[in-house]
């Protein structure tokens, strides 16, 4: 069985995509810098976590706000938002 990568109409990539990208890549930096830097770097998946828990409650968080300004993604999540 395959599926395909939905993408919005501008052929990108959906704003929550994005999100979980970018939220595992910030993870796995923040458990490499906490195992061989500090561990204070934990408080950096508190605040990846936050962040997720945001934006599913609220509809957006920092991240998304950014990714759609700076790189003009688009939710298809919440398509009534897209235009903010």
């Amino acid at each position: 069985m395959t599926t395909q990568c939905q993408t919005t109409d501008n052929g990108r990539m959906p704003l929550e995509r994005a999100l979980f990208a970018l939220g595992g890549t910030m993870l796995v930096i923040a458990v490499l810098l906490t195992a061989f830097v500090s561990q204070w770097f934990l408080l950096l998946v508190l605040f990846v976590a936050a962040n997720q828990w945001l934006y599913a409650v609220v509809g957006d968080c920092g991240a998304s706000l950014m990714l759609k300004k700076l790189a003009g993604l688009k939710s298809v999540l919440y398509p009534t938002r897209n235009a903010a």
